[in-house]
């Protein structure tokens, strides 16, 4: 049974290495939310949770390190997606567990560490994913996986090199070949926007409409 988890015990990871495409290929994590870069509003709520926190970027990386945080790129150039950023984080990470969260959501848990370790550990798990309602295509509400809000033991590094390197590039296709346990964020104290991301100016704008 895996011991209990304390903050000192995790590191912070805010990927922020994507192309930006659907936003015009601008750098997501840059952009404004209420007066403040995306990423550094991820940063903000993640930091106090984590013993420390790094930034996977591919651009603009003084920006980044202006945050206080180390900044570092994909391995490969090709903007392979978040893999690639779990990969970077694995292998930099100097704790024994690693916490992804995206760069776009700025609403982010504040307990999101607390209760994605309690999971991992009452279940024995190699990696906890949280979970959070969404609307399906008939506009009911749905418990959805959100699989770059991931938990990992950084033992699984070895696993990740293995899977990357033939190729593979789905998060949800290499945290299934390990015991994941989903973590629900559906209760009625949480957000129901803690998880909206943005990936348009649009959503952006609309997002900094809401009541927080």
């Amino acid at each position: 049974m895996t011991q209990a988890i304390h903050p000192q015990d995790i590191t912070g990871l805010i990927l922020a290495g994507g192309r930006g495409s659907r936003m015009g290929g601008v750098d997501k994590g840059l952009q404004n939310f209420n007066g403040m870069p995306l990423a550094l509003h991820a940063l903000m709520r993640l930091g106090p949770q984590v013993e420390s926190v790094m930034v996977n970027a591919n651009r603009n990386l003084s920006a980044y390190e202006s945050f206080g945080a180390s900044v570092w790129p994909d391995v490969s150039s090709d903007f392979a997606g978040p893999l690639s950023g779990f990969l970077v984080g694995l292998e930099r990470c100097e704790t024994p567990y690693l916490l992804t969260v995206p760069c776009d959501t700025p609403r982010l848990p504040l307990d999101l560490a607390e209760r994605l370790a309690q999971a991992l550990v009452r279940d024995d798990a190699d990696m906890a994913m949280a979970a959070a309602p969404e609307a399906n295509a008939q506009g009911q509400s749905e418990l959805r996986s959100q699989p770059v809000f991931c938990l990992i033991k950084v033992s699984m590094l070895e696993s990740l090199v293995a899977f990357t390197h033939a190729g593979g590039r789905k998060i949800d296709a290499w945290t299934g070949q390990h015991r994941t346990v989903l973590v629900p964020f559906d209760a009625p104290q949480d957000d129901p926007l803690a998880f909206a991301n943005v990936n348009t100016l649009q959503e952006l704008q609309a997002l900094e409409a809401q009541p927080v």
